[in-house]
């Protein structure tokens, strides 16, 4: 007998939901984590921690200038991606990027960064850019795999090291 196959949705969220939340903290203690063994060999200060998620939490994903997407495989979070208009009117920016260590390699993030690239066609964008770090490899190729191209620095944020863009038909 064939096994049931879960299904990924993926639909906007408010950046201040229950959801939302979960999700912030569990990327941000990934992200944060990484670099700080990387590169002092420990863990985020959990006070740290907190300040950031509150400091960071709406990230300029919310309505009429942004959007932040939760995918859900078989109807539980399970990541998440965010665009945001840029100062320039044809371009957005995708950031939070993020699918729970568990259920990656299913296909999620993918489906994440095709949803936000609509949402950032419906803002009006007509390309999309985004900067992670050299230590997120596995971001990297997502993006290279997906047509992102690594072009030269467009910001100048403390943690970014790499940058990419795609023109959005």
């Amino acid at each position: 007998m064939p096994q049931p196959t879960t299904a990924w949705t993926v639909t906007p969220e408010p950046v201040d939901s229950p959801v939302a939340t979960a999700l912030w903290r569990a990327y941000y203690t990934e992200v944060s984590d990484r670099w700080y063994l990387l590169h002092e060999d420990r863990r985020t200060d959990p006070d740290e921690l907190e300040r950031e998620i509150a400091a960071g939490a709406s990230g300029g994903l919310t309505p009429p200038d942004g959007r932040l997407l939760v995918a859900r495989y078989g109807g539980t979070p399970a990541g998440t991606a965010g665009v945001r208009r840029t100062a320039e009117a044809s371009v957005a920016e995708l950031t939070r990027v993020f699918v729970l260590p568990e259920l990656r390699g299913k296909g999620g993030a993918a489906l994440l960064v095709a949803a936000a690239e609509d949402a950032a066609r419906a803002l009006g964008a007509r390309r999309l850019i985004l900067d992670t770090r050299g230590d997120l490899v596995e971001a990297r190729a997502l993006y290279a795999r997906l047509g992102y191209a690594e072009t030269a620095p467009h910001n100048a944020e403390p943690y970014a090291e790499h940058w990419f863009a795609k023109a959005l038909s």
